[in-house]
């Protein structure tokens, strides 16, 4: 009864309009698993490949005609008859079926969302949540959002360098509570925005994008809503800034707006003194994706004092996550699904970094849908963190509603604790 029957797929929009791939499977017994990939705009360069058609007559050349029509013919068929209870045997089947390291035969987002279309009918078949499907009776962590309410980078039109600037609420008690301190702040933030006059429009994840001076003016604004909301920065809650630094990167060296070209020795300096100055608890993407000199040495010198997240570094790929293992790079790595493109490869992953004492923040991308697999498997995997976007657009709140659905199953087994990255067990 948990054999596949059917695979369905279609085209369906992401949250900027633009075309992606959602998938069925369904069970000889009925089940249905659904699901839908998202797509990012600040890409790294060893993602494995999105399936795009390239026709410049049809969604401005952005439409996935080919990765649904490859998995009606081409993937469905092949995993017809396997079981859903078998996630490994029916990713490993569409692996070998595609055939190239980077998954651009059939498609990354072809191949991606028949994997956790499968994950879902298994789960329906076994009667049970999608967290608890995956994780089995010790999955219990609620994960501490890391809210972006200030976008900048491509994700907010280059309106300052630095492209995600997010709240950490550290002093709540519950998942629930930590989304409504987060909430709170994201709206007094607008407040502030106004006082200063500055627009209060909103970016690819649902953060505030104005224009500003500089980065230091970004962390400075929302410092000022944490406090207008009646909460202590630094108490009540740290920041963590995604730099996305390979956006930056020319020819040996960062480009930053006012700063002209800097050093990596000079950006690791640079957060140094931030550190000192504001409580920053995360930096991803500090340095570029294959800056792994630049990356040793910010590992060295602030590995001790901050999570050092590695997103295009790593790109969820088990292979350069141990690379940076050997080398003592970075201590976190951020985990998208669709940068390796099955879920069986995202969990050897996520094996990998608890293995080696490495967090793992589970994250959406700027292009999303309003499914909310992510909430589910940060569950499952009882990761530390999750990055879902801003308290604004339903493609965010999706992954939040989803959490808060899962802390009431769980009740008093829910555990919440941020303790991991106060670095000082508050």
């Amino acid at each position: 009864m948990t054999t596949i029957e059917e695979v369905r797929a279609r085209e369906v929009l992401d949250s900027r309009g633009n075309p992606t791939v959602e998938a069925d499977v369904v069970t000889r017994g009925g089940h249905l698993g659904r699901a839908a990939v998202p797509s990012g705009a600040s890409t790294g360069l060893h993602e494995v490949r999105e399936l795009r058609d390239a026709d410049p007559g049809r969604f401005l050349g952005k439409g996935v005609g080919r990765a649904v029509e490859n998995i009606r013919s081409v993937i469905g068929p092949d995993v017809k008859g396997l079981s859903v209870l078998d996630q490994d045997r029916v990713d490993r089947r569409m692996i070998d079926l595609d055939g190239t390291e980077s998954k651009e035969k059939l498609g990354a987002n072809a191949i991606l969302a028949v994997s956790l279309a499968c994950a879902r009918a298994a789960a329906q078949s076994r009667g049970c949540s999608l967290f608890r499907s995956l994780g089995g009776a010790e999955a219990r962590r609620m994960p501490v959002p890391l809210m972006n309410i200030l976008n900048g980078g491509v994700h907010g039109h280059r309106n300052v360098d630095f492209q995600e600037f997010m709240v950490v609420p550290v002093s709540a008690a519950s998942f629930s509570r930590a989304l409504q301190m987060g909430a709170e702040v994201f709206h007094h933030l607008g407040r502030v925005l106004e006082q200063e006059g500055l627009p209060t429009t909103v970016g690819d994840e649902g953060g505030f994008a104005p224009n500003m001076e500089s980065n230091a003016e970004a962390v400075k604004l929302v410092l000022k809503a944490i406090e207008w909301a009646g909460y202590r920065p630094g108490e009540d809650f740290y920041l963590a800034l995604d730099v996305a630094a390979s956006e930056l990167y020319r020819d040996g060296h960062y480009v930053l707006r006012g700063l002209n070209y800097m050093s990596s020795e000079e950006l690791i300096e640079m957060y140094a003194n931030w550190l000192d100055l504001y409580p920053i608890c995360s930096i991803e993407d500090g340095l570029a994706e294959d800056d792994w000199d630049g990356w040793a040495r910010m590992s060295r010198e602030l590995g001790h004092r901050v999570q050092l997240v590695g997103d295009d570094l790593f790109v969820t790929r088990p292979g350069r996550l141990q690379r940076g293992i050997d080398s003592g790079v970075a201590n976190s790595i951020l985990i998208k699904l669709n940068q390796i493109g099955t879920l069986t490869e995202t969990l050897e992953t996520i094996d990998l970094a608890r293995e080696n004492g490495y967090s793992w923040v589970v994250s959406h991308r700027s292009g999303e849908t309003e499914d909310a697999f992510i909430a589910d498997l940060s569950v499952a995997t009882n990761a530390v963190q999750i990055k879902a976007g801003s308290a604004c657009r339903s493609d965010r709140v999706a992954k939040y509603n989803q959490l808060l659905r899962i802390e009431e199953e769980l009740g008093d087994r829910a555990l919440y604790s941020s303790t991991e990255l106060t670095h000082d067990g508050s």
